[in-house]
């Protein structure tokens, strides 16, 4: 596991776009196949799409050879529903970029049979190779994609009912009106996250200063589903000063000192 501490949000943004660029020209170089790519959703990503924004207009990227997959959707929600994942991925990254529009995967929370669709948003990951790599955010209790506390840690595709607490967070996006949040969604597994080759995890802010230390430093446990990232060979979490808060001082040291050489991402050859 690699954890970069950067001083604020915007340059874990920055890195995490570099990271990603960076790992799309690398495949292109080895391959024509399609680089595979997990996003989330959620605040903590936005200013990540925003620089990879950016970037694109710049030139220095296209999205044209990647396939993405989100990792997941409310169930209930149309398609166009302005809180649905759809309509958050089209607004804050895809209409912005030259993804095609026949790679973008996010899970269906409409299907008739949700469990089918379920299985074949996996069936769909196998086809084209596995997720090269998968981006997320944590939330504050410490879970990925929406695997809550006390998720199998060998879990899939599937539906899952949403905590307490994780319905009052995301109210902020339903005008504060937590009746309006949908109590079920479909979401990746953790099993999922780990199949992919490379996993990178964003945290920024204090309030997910407790579920980072938890990934970090407590033993693996479905209470801490992000903890399973532990046993990944290839697992970067990024997290400004504040999110570094509940660390023990000398892992903060010890992460510190062993990243300040490394300016821009490494290759998987030198990666520990």
């Amino acid at each position: 596991m690699r954890l970069l501490i950067q001083e604020n949000s915007d340059l874990v943004a920055k890195w995490t776009a570099d990271h990603i660029i960076n790992r799309i020209k690398e495949k292109a170089a080895q391959t024509d196949k399609p680089f595979v790519l997990g996003l989330p959703t959620g605040s903590t990503p936005l200013k990540t799409y925003q620089e990879l924004i950016r970037r694109h207009k710049a030139g220095h990227i296209s999205f044209k050879n990647v396939i993405t997959f989100n990792m997941d959707e409310y169930i209930g929600l149309p398609n166009d529903h302005e809180q649905s994942y759809h309509h958050f991925m089209n607004e804050h990254l895809f209409s912005h970029i030259d993804i095609l529009p026949e790679n973008i995967n996010i899970p269906d929370g409409m299907a008739e049979d949700i469990w089918t669709a379920c299985e074949e948003y996996e069936n769909k990951i196998t086809e084209v190779g596995g997720i090269d790599l998968f981006l997320g955010g944590v939330g504050e209790d410490g879970h990925i994609a929406f695997n809550e506390p006390f998720s199998s840690l060998s879990s899939r595709t599937r539906v899952k009912t949403l905590t307490d607490d994780t319905i009052r967070v995301n109210a902020r996006f339903f005008g504060g009106d937590v009746s309006k949040v949908p109590t079920t969604a479909v979401t990746v597994g953790v099993g999922t996250v780990m199949d992919a080759k490379e996993v990178m995890i964003l945290a920024t802010g204090a309030k997910k200063a407790r579920a980072v230390a938890a990934g970090v430093e407590s033993p693996i446990s479905h209470k801490w589903t992000v903890s399973a990232l532990q046993n990944h060979p290839h697992c970067i979490i990024v997290i400004d000063e504040p999110a570094a808060g509940e660390l023990r001082v000398n892992t903060y040291k010890y992460f510190k000192d062993i990243e300040k050489n490394n300016i821009l991402p490494i290759s998987f050859i030198d990666s520990h």
